[in-house]
């Protein structure tokens, strides 16, 4: 039985925005010292004007799945956001080979399962006109945010969390998820990674300051429950951490 009561349908595009979608897919275990942890996964695909798709942290690929993507358009861009959310950059690659990868930069020497990186997103990537992004760098996981200006949606992976307690099944965990900081409705990013970021704490304001710039309405993380409206306001809620 899974950890999380998922957010189904797995594997299929939703609509979220003007030209863009998630898709939630299968649960995964993450080593975390002596164990592991379990997480849902989610990618989240932006069609550009060009009829182009990015494609945003992606997770396993499946028959159905590729089959409606390729019902969206041709996948172009494949982006590993963070210095943990890119396992399946290779499969992914093999299967679009002729897509340009976007990577954090450490996941040139880190990344346990290589992949081609084509350029890396500390600030000086060329992007879709679509797109902005703001690199926030960290002493154990890097993150490039980014922002999708035709929906005025926030993209992002790990730099908040956002689950849902009744979603988790177990009280243990759930009790975990709650004394982290990282539970619904003031989801964050878990105390443990918000202190990996305090060495690099100014070049994180500044990058912080720089999110809460954006116009946005809507904010799509890779783990719970995504907003829909008030992007803006659950930024600053968010991320006060880091002001």
């Amino acid at each position: 039985m899974s950890a999380f009561l998922p957010y189904a349908p797995l594997n299929t595009p939703k609509a979220f925005g003007d030209q863009l979608w998630i898709v939630d897919g299968p649960e995964i275990r993450m080593d975390y010292g002596p164990t592991s942890i379990p997480f849902p996964t989610r990618m989240t695909i932006a069609r550009l004007a060009d009829g182009t798709l990015w494609v945003h942290s992606p997770i396993a690929p499946d028959k159905d799945l590729l089959s409606a993507i390729d019902g969206l358009g041709p996948v172009a861009w494949l982006v590993a956001p963070n210095s943990l959310h890119y396992w399946h950059i290779a499969d992914w690659q093999a299967i679009y080979p002729g897509a340009r990868t976007l990577a954090v930069p450490d996941l040139a020497t880190r990344a346990k399962r290589p992949f081609r990186i084509d350029a890396t997103l500390d600030g000086d990537a060329v992007l879709p006109e679509e797109l902005e992004t703001v690199f926030v760098p960290g002493t154990l996981v890097n993150e490039a945010v980014f922002f999708h200006r035709p929906s005025r949606t926030v993209v992002l992976t790990d730099l908040i969390e956002n689950f849902e307690p009744q979603r988790i099944r177990s009280r243990l965990y759930r009790g975990l998820v709650r004394l982290s900081g990282a539970a619904h409705p003031d989801g964050k990013a878990p105390i443990d990674l918000r202190l990996t970021f305090w060495p690099r704490r100014s070049r994180v304001r500044r990058a912080v300051a720089a999110i809460l710039g954006w116009d946005c309405e809507r904010v799509v993380m890779a783990h719970g429950l995504p907003y829909e409206r008030d992007g803006a306001a659950e930024l600053r809620r968010a991320l006060r951490w880091a002001c």
